[in-house]
């Protein structure tokens, strides 16, 4: 039985004598015979546009054959002869600096050099030309090729070259595609696995809501993803391609360079790893190009009347792939041309083609069949290319290095390697040139034909690539209406601060001229934050509009999907939206349009699922505003173990990048969103993004006090909410608090004030992390001899008693600025993991509720000498905190 048998068969006649037919041809010319008069119906009928689903396989040879090669418009010696001095550069980059134990890798590139010259010298679209020109997600491992390029175009020099991995100094290469090291050059950090693929994927996507939205001219702009065979089996890779395919990114080109390689073997030892990312594209919507062989298989192919060389060719399994390409001509003759059809058809060949065959004719290795397949993928329309590029790890490295498991790991060439090297190249590089102990690099000449071609090749296609340019103009200062809102409170109202950011945000978004360029990114939570009322006004972003009448259309709330729409809803996955985040954030670069990204999401799930993600984030400097929602250990009570998130400050610290926030009151949150448009979007923006953690928590929302310095205080970290009775003579203490903490404390001073006589000062600290960065800054000042103070030392300073922190948050989150308060510092926390109950009861259970705050400040007080012992014990028993209950 199958899913046919279910459907009414109008002509069993007609039926049967189909299936007769093809029963026919099984017996009399073989399986193989039927099962390619099947595929070419199939081929038929996709073409006149009947309706079934795709074959998910194909055969293992090209998909653009020979005789529909597209005729080549470059010069094609002359490129070769660029590509050789490239591969030369790179590898004596790497083995220079292998005497300092600099590493670097040599053998990705080898391997997949003609795939970026073929898109340097005719695909890739540079920034000076029509609109922003292409994004290259360019392969981390390869770029000591890429830097070879720069190089001999005349972008970098030879000092810098030398300065490979050496960035100590200020003037080095850094390994990898890091734009923050690099700013000029590179664009998009790759080199973490994974990433690369699925920013390619938004960053395809996000080119689209810029042109949909009216905001850039994107149609012009291809995004390029160069990817290893082995980086697929990262999750990242491969997470987001049905929405590629399913919001028809055309323009989106993945290229894989199937080397057959990871890092200690095989990619896939015992099957293929092509047939089976071929699957997977297609199953998800992809137009496929293979490009296996070279031209050296052609007309074996052609006299393959039997079938017999591509049915085996379909069964040798990679890892045999990777021993053919390292072995003789005898080996290759007795485990490859096996059978009477495939002896003859080699018959023909020298030891030295069939060695060829396999070690040097792959499809990855021709720049005709790679400008074939680049040429097939940009003229698709209607969904996304993937090229599957076939290609030898190492290759024109030498016997030692091509296709060795090892070669990953294998830093440096010796100098009789070198002139191999520069023979099989057919470079002009005299004897005497090698014969010291390092390797030279060589370059033909500013005014040599080979940098001639180049350069012109550069400017017919738009200028330089890869290049970082920066020309996007600073934002308007948005009216102070929206911040004014939330700096007046909100009366008796009891207001979470997650609800009081939503508002200023959707204030914002209403500001004439800086409103249409926030981004709000939400996965699959805009309920859950209060942000439905965007739905209607706003719209939710689909290429398709809204071709359905949605169940709630009769609401004023109502879910409304448009192709202009400025919500992205991302569904239920944290790593496309900072993916889509990193798009926006980074626009300003990218397309010289600075946007305001806004992604809201559990605080649990943002650095503690996505770390990596905004590590790349800053290192691509992107700029924008994260938002943990329902933070904290203890407000998101309900949800237990998991979604406790008692954390996510302390890993936000770890990003240098990072500008990390607790407040406590909606003015708080007013202060800090002004000051973060200054920082990243005014006159002198900063290479930053903003996270701020709200709560979902309902509490009083005062309007902002008018204390001295208030401002300046919420923006560098703290200041003093609530003074003590000064004039008393009665115990003092400081009490510090950031988020919702500051209202346990808020309780704990009036305890400790009407049932104890102690009096408290009640700070809100509004960042802890960014008074310890002031706090080290200072150090580093003091220690070049500058006399500097930290900020939170200033507060403090004088403040009579000891020092109690407290948040909702690990104790090592307050314990970041213990070293530069000169009181006795103490910090409370929730340590641990979360659990289900009311928010009262796992306050106390983590020991951070106003009673326990009470009674750590009388202990405190007691171990200072300021109260007595018995103090602490009678308001245990008063609360119920000792021991025993």
């Amino acid at each position: 039985m199958s899913e046919l048998d279910q459907l009414p068969d109008r002509d069993r006649e007609e039926t049967a004598e189909w299936r007769a037919s093809l029963d026919a041809v099984v017996r009399n010319a073989g399986p193989q015979r039927a099962a390619y008069l099947v595929r070419r119906v199939h081929e038929f009928a996709a073409e006149s546009g009947t309706p079934l689903p795709g074959l998910l396989s194909s055969d293992y040879i090209n998909t653009v054959p020979a005789v529909a090669q597209p005729q080549f418009d470059g010069d094609l010696e002359m490129e070769s002869r660029i590509t050789a001095l490239n591969r030369w550069n790179a590898a004596a980059m790497v083995t220079r600096g292998a005497p300092s134990g600099l590493g670097g890798h040599i053998s990705t590139y080898a391997s997949a050099a003609w795939l970026y010259e073929i898109g340097f010298q005719h695909f890739f679209r540079g920034k000076h030309g029509d609109g922003s020109g292409d994004q290259l997600f360019l392969q981390g491992h390869a770029s000591p090729g890429i830097y070879a390029r720069v190089f001999l175009e005349g972008r970098l020099s030879l000092a810098q070259l030398d300065g490979f991995r050496r960035e100590a100094g200020g003037h080095g290469l850094p390994s990898y595609p890091h734009p923050r090291r690099l700013p000029w050059l590179w664009e998009f950090p790759t080199v973490s696995m994974g990433l690369g693929p699925l920013g390619a994927i938004y960053q395809a996507r996000f080119n689209r809501y810029l042109h949909a939205r009216g905001i850039k001219d994107t149609s012009a702009s291809r995004v390029w993803a160069f990817l290893g065979d082995g980086e697929t089996d990262e999750p990242e890779s491969m997470t987001a391609l049905t929405l590629a395919s399913r919001e028809g990114l055309d323009n989106l080109t993945f290229v894989v360079n199937c080397n057959l390689q990871r890092l200690d073997g095989p990619v896939r030892s015992n099957s293929k790893i092509v047939q089976e990312l071929e699957a997977r594209f297609r199953g998800a919507g992809w137009n496929v190009v293979k490009t296996l062989w070279g031209e050296a298989w052609d007309p074996l192919l052609a006299r393959d009347t039997t079938g017999d060389l591509v049915r085996r060719l379909n069964a040798v399994p990679d890892a045999q792939l990777q021993t053919l390409a390292a072995r003789d001509a005898g080996y290759v003759r007795e485990h490859f041309f096996t059978g009477e059809a495939l002896s003859t058809l080699s018959a023909a060949l020298s030891d030295a083609q069939v060695v060829s065959l396999f070690a040097a004719s792959r499809g990855g290795h021709e720049p005709l069949k790679v400008h074939a397949a680049y040429r097939a993928a940009v003229e698709h329309r209607g969904t996304p290319t993937v090229v599957l590029a076939q290609t030898v790890k190492g290759h024109t490295l030498g016997s030692a290095f091509e296709s060795r498991n090892a070669n990953h790991q294998m830093k440096k060439l010796t100098m009789a390697q070198f002139r191999e090297m520069r023979d099989l190249l057919e470079l002009p590089i005299p004897d005497s040139a090698l014969a010291g102990d390092q390797v030279p690099y060589w370059h033909p000449g500013e005014d040599s034909p080979e940098v001639r071609y180049l350069r012109a090749r550069r400017a017919a296609l738009g200028g330089p690539a890869p290049a970082r340019e920066v020309t996007a103009k600073p934002l308007p200062e948005p009216s102070a209406k929206p911040f004014a809102a939330l700096e007046k409170g909100f009366g008796r109202q009891e207001v979470a601060t997650t609800m009081a950011l939503v508002r200023l945000v959707k204030d914002l978004m209403r500001e004439e001229e800086t409103g249409r360029r926030w981004v709000p990114i939400v996965p699959d939570e805009a309920r859950t934050f209060g942000m439905e009322s965007l739905f209607p006004t706003v719209g939710i972003y689909s290429p398709q509009g809204q071709n359905y009448d949605p169940v709630d259309a009769g609401q004023l709330l109502h879910y409304k999907e448009s192709a202009t729409g400025q919500l992205l809803i991302e569904g239920i996955t944290e790593a496309g939206s900072v993916a889509e985040f990193t798009a926006a954030a980074t626009s300003y670069a990218t397309h010289g349009e600075a946007m305001i990204p806004f992604y809201i999401f559990y605080a649990m799930f943002g650095f503690q699922r996505t770390g990596d993600q905004f590590w790349a984030l800053g290192d691509q400097m992107g700029r924008g505003f994260v938002v943990g929602g329902t933070a904290g250990r203890t407000t998101m009570t309900g949800e237990g173990l998991q979604h406790g998130d008692g954390h996510s400050h302390l890993l936000a610290a770890t990003n240098p990048a990072t500008i990390s926030y607790d407040p406590a009151f909606a003015y708080e949150i007013a202060v800090i969103v002004r000051d973060g448009m200054r920082r990243m979007y005014g006159e002198d923006p900063e290479n930053v993004f903003y996270y701020l953690t709200v709560y979902n928590e309902p509490t009083r929302q005062p309007p902002m006090p008018a204390l001295p310095g208030i401002e300046e205080g919420i923006v560098r970290g703290i200041y003093r909410y609530r003074t003590a009775d000064s004039s008393s003579t009665a115990p003092r203490l400081q009490l510090l608090a950031s988020g919702t903490a500051v209202h346990w404390a808020l309780r704990a001073q009036e305890l400790l004030a009407a049932e104890h006589g102690v009096h408290a000062d009640v700070w809100s600290v509004t960042s802890w992390t960014e008074l310890r960065r002031d706090a080290m800054r200072a150090d580093d000042a003091r220690t070049r001899g500058e006399d500097r103070t930290p900020y939170v030392s200033q507060a403090l300073a004088g403040a009579p008693g000891p020092v109690l922190a407290v948040s909702d948050w690990m104790r090592q989150v307050p314990d970041q600025i213990s070293q530069w308060v000169e009181q006795d510092y103490y910090s409370l926390g929730t340590d641990g993991f979360g659990l289900s109950d009311t928010r009262e009861a796992v306050r106390r259970y983590f020991g951070v509720d106003a009673e326990s705050i009470a009674v750590t400040a009388l202990d405190r007080l007691a171990l200072a000498g300021q109260v007595s012992p018995e103090a602490v014990v009678r308001a245990r028993r008063r609360y119920g905190l000792d021991l025993e209950d």
